[in-house]
């Protein structure tokens, strides 16, 4: 799915892994929407996501997540 965002902006749905999250991605997580302001690498590829509410989230390798994803138009 995506759609247009006010100011241009082109919004679509996309599954995250660990290898595919990104800064800026919003997770939906226990019915609440989390952006993902930072990004740690850890062992085994895994990552730690921190969000901007400061909860943190760690996914492995074979974690799958919907995410909503801004992408700026140019």
């Amino acid at each position: 799915m995506s759609g247009w965002a006010p100011g241009g902006a082109l919004v679509s749905t996309v599954e995250v892994t660990a290898t595919t999250v990104q800064r800026g991605d919003v997770i939906q997580l226990g019915g609440r929407a989390c952006r993902v302001m930072d990004l740690f690498q850890l062992p085994q590829g895994a990552k730690r996501l921190l969000f901007e509410s400061g909860e943190l989230l760690t996914i492995h390798t074979r974690t799958r997540l919907a995410a909503v994803r801004v992408q700026r138009r140019r």
